[in-house]
């Protein structure tokens, strides 16, 4: 049975705060280039949103990690299924994540390619819920910090449903 999913953030504002953020990339590495490395799966329509925006030269990459498996609360235990393809080492990364929440996963990626020698390192995320963080752990760019709902839309799901959705959504219970 569909469930009844609230607007919580409208595909305009996404754009148009994506659009935002990639100006101040574009500005920040006006002379070098960005390495952007998303977070599988729930990156990838922020991301690709953001690459379209940036006017200097950029690469992409993936990892793919799981703490949620098909529930609405994390386990707490963060498991790398995918690794880079490519050396960072020497390149400005671009972490780019769909949520923010307890801190843990992003904690444990930052450590694994922090040691792998960046020339620079941020994070960017889409959405932010730092009421439920439990690891000192900050994006560096948020476009929109949220109250802690479970959210869907813009790549996030819930058992791989409703990533697709043009926008953020609350699921109404």
């Amino acid at each position: 049975m569909a469930k009844k999913i609230s607007v919580l953030i409208d595909e305009q504002r996404i754009i148009e705060r994506t659009k935002e953020i990639a100006a101040q990339l574009n500005e920040e590495y006006k002379d070098s280039s960005i390495h952007m490395i998303g977070i599988l799966k729930g990156s990838v329509f922020f991301m690709c949103e953001l690459a379209k925006q940036l006017e200097v030269p950029v690469t992409l990459d993936f990892m793919s990690v799981s703490s949620y498996g098909g529930g609405t609360q994390s386990s707490g235990v963060v498991k790398l299924v995918k690794d880079l393809d490519e050396s960072i080492e020497g390149k400005n990364v671009v972490l780019v994540e769909d949520i923010m929440d307890s801190g843990r996963t992003l904690s444990y990626l930052v450590s694994i390619l922090k040691e792998r020698k960046p020339n620079s390192f941020k994070i960017v995320t889409l959405l932010d819920k730092p009421s439920r963080r439990v690891v000192d752990i900050q994006p560096d760019i948020t476009a929109f910090e949220i109250p802690d709902r479970f959210v869907v839309g813009y790549g996030l799901d819930i058992a791989q449903k409703y990533r697709n959705l043009p926008y953020v959504g609350v699921i109404e219970e």
